[in-house]
């Protein structure tokens, strides 16, 4: 690597992250193909939505309970054995999905997913960070492309198996790539570093895990009931949070995540940013497709059409991103994307029932290449102001704070909207006060930026 011109990016860093990407994105293919065939399955197993709604939801809490225990498993057992375990995980999760013969049997096979699931893409972001050096927002903004045409392709994809191959091959589907996978990164990435072996925190485990999962069921059951009542596992987890933040702040050096981390200026405005970009990206996931059912009467099929720039925005977005955060800095890069999001968000929000449908397709795009725009400069400036032994323990905590955001940004807009629309199904004036909500959270994602560097600096030593 010693050869390679300063401003290029050497190979094998580029085979290492075309490895990395592989995980991530299996899994979020894997969650798009499952949300399109909820209805089928509720057919095959014979259950009604509450139930079969579990195939997805148990997916998505199990991501939540493995997310904290992916630095001390780095530390523990080496971060490309872990790696190559969640691929093999994943893929026994795939396989018996696939032989499932009852729905209980489904559901405990999605969570075996789940666990896989919620280590791969910090695990992905780790090895950037790692071996990527001061080109990690170029590095990972190209590796996450194959996520985005993942997600993108999902759920046409996951039709189409569904129609020709039956259910079962959307699970079964994994199995030859994730073979690909664990050759690949056995072969390729670097061996693993001299262990740093350390205890499982198991009362912070039993703390955060479960605090984290019960959080986000319960602001999930909140945006997608209506806001009606707070459902008791929201409190109950928020509590275990805030019980682990004591309990943490009192053992930094043996909890499971040193929460010392966020005592760094840097550390602790690009949290605040991740937050704040999925609160900005998956709130606007909620409320725009909304506006375009009740408020244009669009078709559920037109629909995903209208939405789709949004998508595309942040697909373009990537590969300019590391290029640019180099040569202008987190800070300039990550406020213009925020910037961009709000620019996006104000035409809905001001004369959105009134604008061509071309105007707001339109707005979208600058929306999704503002939301495109915003994580991938701070995580590069949040990894590049610790050291490298702490890396383990800052992926970990540095995604629990961008998971959180989508939840938060989601429930605080279904609970703003439900209150405005009152008994009534379609009121323009109730959409126009929530887009101006959706934008103060851009306005307040401009502010979160302001804090970050206005240079990424090359990566600390250990």
């Amino acid at each position: 690597m010693s050869q390679t011109p300063p401003d290029r990016v050497d190979r094998r860093v580029w085979i290492i992250a075309a490895t990395c990407s592989c995980g991530p994105l299996m899994s979020g293919l894997d969650a798009t193909m499952v949300n399109v065939s909820i209805d089928h399955l509720g057919s095959v197993f014979g259950a009604p939505l509450g139930t079969i709604q579990w195939v997805s939801s148990a997916y998505l809490l199990a991501l939540a309970l493995a997310l904290p225990l992916n630095g001390w498993l780095v530390d523990r057992v080496g971060a490309r054995r872990v790696f190559v375990g969640c691929f093999a995980l994943f893929m026994a999760g795939s396989a018996l999905s696939g032989a499932a013969t009852s729905l209980p049997m489904l559901i405990a096979s999605r969570v075996v997913q789940g666990i896989a699931g919620g280590l791969m893409a910090p695990m992905m972001q780790l090895m950037m960070a790692r071996h990527a050096g001061r080109h990690m927002a170029r590095v990972i903004g190209v590796a996450a492309m194959p996520v985005m045409v993942g997600q993108m392709l999902g759920p046409s994809l996951g039709g189409l198996i569904q129609t020709w191959l039956g259910w079962r091959w959307i699970f079964w589907v994994n199995l030859p790539v994730g073979v690909l996978a664990i050759a690949f990164a056995w072969a390729v990435l670097p061996k693993d570093e001299t262990a740093q072996p350390r205890r499982l925190d198991l009362l912070g485990f039993a703390m955060i895990s479960p605090g984290l999962a019960l959080s986000l069921e319960g602001l999930v059951a909140m945006a997608h009931g209506g806001g009606a009542a707070m459902p008791l596992t929201l409190p109950f987890g928020l509590a275990l949070l805030a019980a682990f933040t004591f309990y943490a702040l009192r053992r930094p050096a043996t909890a499971l995540i040193d929460l010392r981390l966020f005592g760094g200026r840097t550390f602790r405005a690009a949290s605040a940013t991740q937050f704040l970009s999925n609160a900005i990206n998956f709130g606007g996931q909620f409320l725009v497709p909304l506006f375009f059912l009740r408020v244009h009467a669009q078709s559920p099929a037109s629909t995903g059409l209208l939405v789709a720039p949004m998508a595309l925005g942040m697909f373009f977005s990537l590969p300019v991103m590391g290029r640019l955060s180099e040569r202008f800095g987190a800070r300039m890069i990550s406020g213009t994307g925020a910037f961009l999001a709000m620019l996006g968000t104000v035409p809905f929000a001001v004369a959105g029932p009134n604008l061509p449908l071309a105007v707001l397709c339109l707005a979208l795009f600058v929306r999704g290449f503002g939301v495109g725009s915003i994580t991938i400069p701070s995580a590069a400036a949040a990894y590049a102001s610790i050291p490298r032994e702490s890396l383990p323990s800052a992926t970990t905590a540095i995604n629990i704070c961008q998971r959180m955001g989508g939840p938060v940004g989601t429930t605080a807009l279904a609970l703003f909207l439900q209150h405005v629309l009152g008994d009534a199904t379609v009121a323009p004036a109730a959409f126009t006060a929530t887009f101006w909500f959706l934008t103060a959270f851009a306005a307040v994602g401009v502010l979160a930026a302001s804090r970050l560097p206005g240079r990424i600096a090359p990566p600390k030593a250990a």
